[in-house]
């Protein structure tokens, strides 16, 4: 018994190191989307790319990270003889030592606010993208629909007349 509780917490050691690679990644992300909604207000095309090739290259890696973890919640699974899915923090805080319990404890709350931060900076980014999205769509609408306003005018007798003209710029006199 003694055996498994050691190989328990060895395998709990290596979750927590990888629970520091994701409170890592999760950092990346959301200085990431603070560069992104720079750019896009700065409209640094450069900027866009060189980040776009930045997370394409990280993409490939935080995969291999991923099955990592996968891969340690099952060994943590066949150890504590219970499902793959079983194995969660709050499940593993149950049944470990009081030191190793605050370590996941104090590893869960941190993952906890990044993701919270983490949500909250992406929803941001969200408004900000539909909103230029919004803008731009206004932008292309009145370019594209030759500059008819939908605009009344009223003639020298008070009736009224709709601009029928293709002009952007109106030079009735």
């Amino acid at each position: 018994m003694k055996s498994t509780a050691t190989e328990i917490e060895n395998k709990v050691d290596k979750l927590l190191t990888c629970l520091d690679k994701d409170s890592q990644h999760i950092q990346e992300n959301l200085s990431q989307l603070n560069k992104l909604r720079s750019y896009v207000i700065k409209r640094d095309d450069s900027g866009l790319s060189k980040l776009l090739k930045a997370i394409q290259a990280e993409t490939s890696s935080y995969r291999n990270h991923e099955s990592k973890r996968q891969t340690i919640r099952k060994e943590l699974a066949n150890a504590l003889e219970c499902k793959t899915e079983q194995v969660t923090l709050s499940a593993l805080e149950i049944r470990l030592s009081k030191v190793k319990k605050d370590q996941v404890i104090a590893k869960k709350a941190k993952l906890i606010s990044l993701i919270k931060e983490l949500k909250k900076e992406h929803l941001s980014t969200i408004l900000l993208l539909s909103e230029c999205a919004r803008f731009n769509n206004l932008l292309l609408k009145s370019i594209f629909d030759l500059g008819k306003t939908g605009a009344v005018y009223y003639n020298s007798n008070g009736a009224t007349k709709q601009q029928t003209d293709m002009a952007f710029v109106n030079l009735h006199l």
